[in-house]
């Protein structure tokens, strides 16, 4: 079934592939799972590959409270319970960085390694005084904020359909799903997407982490918090933020690549 009822919410997922090792893959904020179509076809040639459109996103339910990254690392959790998953490989973009470390922190026997692409956590400085003013204007106006805000995630290289495809799922995404997500995010007392919140939390992850940044001060600074030896930080300079999107081949050899390396 594409559907798996926990409750609460009502998860889409689709689940392809089969293997040794299964691959959990998590979109971003007002994204869903079709921003894994480029990627699953290689990827359940070798393994299984189970991709999900989390809470209030895309097929799946949008309950009226509960929107948040730590709340959709427990409906993953539930989920792989439900589909017999005793361990997994999550991989996450932007908020899907949050939710798969929360998933790694707090169900760390679930998580063998975890992969992060352009994670939506560690920031500082004035991106990080940026987003109180937000979240206000977002309450007044929150489809409007987060389709200027998804400007910034392009670079003169992206392509237009890849603009045009998220600018569709943005207007497609319960303007309260966005709101309660993006606040839990960037503006809660322990939100990852602010240091120090996000140092003090992603020094739990013991498991092996690949990130993938296009800033490589981000990159340096998450490389700084690795627990095991067998995490990596790449750094794609000039990409965008949706850069497994952008350069999908390149991404699936090194990701490939490097579960092969893990003992």
């Amino acid at each position: 079934m594409a559907f798996t009822d926990l409750g609460d919410v009502r998860l889409f997922h689709t689940d392809d592939g089969s293997g040794d090792t299964t691959l959990l893959l998590v979109h971003g904020l007002g994204a869903d799972s079709h921003e894994w179509v480029h990627h699953i076809p290689a990827l359940a040639g070798r393994h299984r590959v189970i991709a999900v459109d989390m809470r209030g996103h895309g097929y799946s339910s949008a309950p009226e409270s509960g929107n948040t990254p730590r709340r959709m690392a427990d409906d993953l959790a539930r989920l792989c319970a439900a589909l017999g998953v005793e361990s997994c490989v999550p991989i996450g973009h932007s908020m899907g960085g949050q939710i798969v470390s929360h998933l790694a922190v707090e169900h760390p026997s679930l998580v063998r390694a975890l992969v992060t692409v352009d994670p939506g956590y560690g920031f500082t400085g004035p991106v990080a005084d940026r987003f109180p003013a937000m979240i206000e204007e977002m309450r007044e106006d929150v489809v409007g904020v987060c389709l200027r805000n998804d400007e910034w995630t392009y670079t003169r290289a992206s392509p237009g359909w890849l603009r045009e495809w998220h600018r569709r799922r943005i207007l497609a995404t319960p303007p309260h799903v966005l709101l309660q997500a993006f606040e839990a995010m960037f503006g809660g007392p322990d939100a990852l997407g602010l240091r120090p919140n996000s140092d003090t939390y992603l020094a739990r992850r013991a498991c092996p982490v690949l990130t993938f940044w296009f800033d490589p001060a981000q990159a340096a600074w998450e490389a700084g918090l690795f627990k095991n030896p067998h995490s990596k930080a790449v750094t794609w300079e000039g990409s965008g933020h949706r850069l497994h999107e952008e350069r999908p081949g390149e991404f699936l050899i090194v990701v490939t690549n490097w579960l092969r390396s893990l003992p």
